[in-house]
């Protein structure tokens, strides 16, 4: 059988990157192996019955590869060097080995950017004008690519088209449901997690909500829930869900979410539930653009709490600025992704 390794920030326990590789398995031609990059191998193995390697031991499957096989960057921002240049310098160094072997490679939905250092832009520019397909999630990395003379596909993030599940694991509080997600990120000061707990006290108060606070990544957002969860007292449940269909699931059962993290803001977008945005990542301000979501970016978060709450609410007693039909052609839109895998292995 073809081999497919696919490359990814898996197995890190983040709901968004987990949601992308299921997103990938689940549409993967049968006859096709997959072998999977993780942070721990040995959970990826049992969550998904796929072949995982870690980050040292992925480089010498890579080198066991054949032309028949294919190499993935699977979906995310792996290319940006905000985070981390040995991160990027890192994925970038696979496709390489990928693409000396002479295999099918693949830049599977992809985030490119922000890129501040010069050797990271010109060694991206090298790797993405030898693979054989690329595909962008948004308008701001096509328009980088277009620039610098690089066809790709652009399609809508494939988490809006990866089927939800409704779990009956947890019970939630009664209606209205409030939703927050938020993650441990420089912009996200002391001060500004004070100002958001007064923000969710006032929006309980005024329409008699309860509140759900929802950690993506445990080990980078479960803190500041717990944070949250102090001031409010009363009236919240801090919900972990590892399960990203079911994740997604639960926000068809969620009044509004206000979101941090770009998956969190997808996933309940899709599920025709009210988002409002506290953005962190261009990223974040990308999507807010592209599908009108309100928000802040959190570096410029006002200090008025009372004006904060009236945006909160206001996006709340609206109706919801995506339509049921626009969510519809964002996720038909999003398998194009597949399509494009698709068209490299037949």
């Amino acid at each position: 059988m073809r081999k497919a390794i696919i490359c990814g920030y898996y197995g890190q326990g983040n709901a968004g990157d987990e949601a992308l590789l299921l997103a990938i398995l689940s549409r993967l031609n049968n006859n096709i192996t997959p072998i999977i990059l993780s942070g721990n191998p040995q959970k990826t193995n049992q969550d998904y019955g796929v072949i995982s390697y870690s980050r040292l031991q992925i480089i010498k499957e890579i080198l066991k590869l054949t032309k028949k096989d294919l190499f993935i960057w699977g979906g995310g921002s792996l290319i940006q060097d905000i985070t981390s240049v040995k991160s990027a310098i890192y994925y970038l160094t696979l496709m390489v080995l990928a693409q000396l072997k002479g295999v099918k490679t693949i830049a599977y939905a992809q985030g490119i950017g922000p890129i501040k250092t010069p050797l990271i832009q010109w060694l991206t520019k090298i790797v993405l004008k030898r693979c054989d397909r690329i595909s962008v999630r948004d308008q701001k990395s096509a328009k980088l690519l277009d620039k610098w003379g690089i066809k790709c596909l652009i399609a809508p993030d494939p988490v809006w088209a990866l089927p939800s599940k409704i779990t009956k694991k947890i019970e939630l509080l009664p209606a209205p449901r409030i939703a927050i997600n938020l993650r441990s990120h420089s912009s996200l000061t002391i001060t500004k997690i004070e100002t958001i707990s007064q923000v969710l006290i006032k929006i309980k108060e005024k329409i008699n909500a309860n509140i759900i606070l929802i950690p993506f990544q445990i080990s980078k957002d479960l803190e500041v829930c717990e944070k949250i969860a102090q001031q409010l007292k009363t009236n919240y449940q801090i919900l972990t869900l590892e399960n990203a269909q079911e994740l997604k699931g639960l926000f068809s059962q969620i009044d509004m979410l206000i979101g941090m993290r770009l998956h969190s803001l997808i996933m309940a977008g899709s599920e025709n539930c009210k988002c409002f945005a506290l953005s962190y990542d261009p990223k974040v301000s990308n999507l807010m653009r592209e599908i009108n979501i309100k928000g802040y970016d959190l570096e410029k978060l006002p200090t008025n709490i009372d004006e904060i709450v009236q945006e909160c609410l206001n996006t709340y007693n609206n109706p919801n600025p995506i339509s049921p039909h626009q969510i519809q052609k964002l996720a038909e839109d999003a398998l194009k992704h597949h399509q494009l895998i698709d068209s490299v292995i037949t």
